[in-house]
């Protein structure tokens, strides 16, 4: 079981709450993310997918996740249009074709949803959002969603490809490594590893 944190409420008294938690299956099996959930006492997994759907991992697609999680007491919510990694709308993409987060950040959907998270963990809601990377530093999860959470004050913790639980500073220290800082390449956390789209031409 994760340990509680003290935040302040809505009225700003003193409340202890879970963090919300982040997870990717990865190259886990469902019953080792079923029994992760159970172990975090997680009452709402957020799919935060750009599509609900996996070709090569059938479990985790909506129509038998959902009710699998039903079946352990665990309610399932598809947030992927207003917080999935690649969004419809062209502007969120760069020249290289490569997602620019930021650009996500400024979507009203983006906002709402973060809003929910937000009112969510602050009413003491068990929540984790998933997604299919298991290394949180490789995800839009953490990068793109994480961050947008803590910036509006909401405590997130990541559960790692090995089940660890990190911290938001110990993802982004692995994603930045030992010789680089995201000072110095902002584009480690400001935009997509991958290209989703054509590069514009020159």
């Amino acid at each position: 079981m994760h340990d509680p944190v003290v935040a302040a409420d809505a009225r700003g008294q003193l409340a202890t709450q879970p963090p919300l938690l982040t997870i990717g299956y990865g190259t886990r099996a469902a019953t080792d993310i079923l029994a992760l959930l159970a172990h975090h006492g997680i009452k709402f997994l957020i799919d935060v997918r750009s599509t609900p759907w996996s070709r090569y991992r059938p479990e985790f697609s909506q129509d038998q996740l959902a009710p699998s999680l039903r079946a352990h007491g665990i309610r399932y919510l598809f947030m992927g249009d207003e917080l999935g990694g690649r969004p419809d709308d062209p502007a969120c993409y760069d020249n290289d074709g490569r997602v620019d987060y930021r650009a996500c950040e400024s979507r009203p959907a983006f906002r709402e949803g973060i809003a929910r998270l937000q009112g969510a963990w602050r009413a003491g809601h068990s929540v984790a959002l998933m997604c299919s990377e298991g290394r949180p530093e490789d995800c839009h999860r953490a990068k793109l969603v994480a961050a947008a959470l803590v910036e509006v004050g909401v405590v997130v913790r990541h559960v790692d490809e090995g089940g660890t639980l990190r911290s938001h500073d110990e993802v982004l220290d692995r994603l930045r490594g030992p010789q680089t800082t995201l000072l110095e390449d902002p584009g480690l956390i400001a935009k997509s590893r991958g290209r989703y789209r054509a590069a514009a031409s020159a």
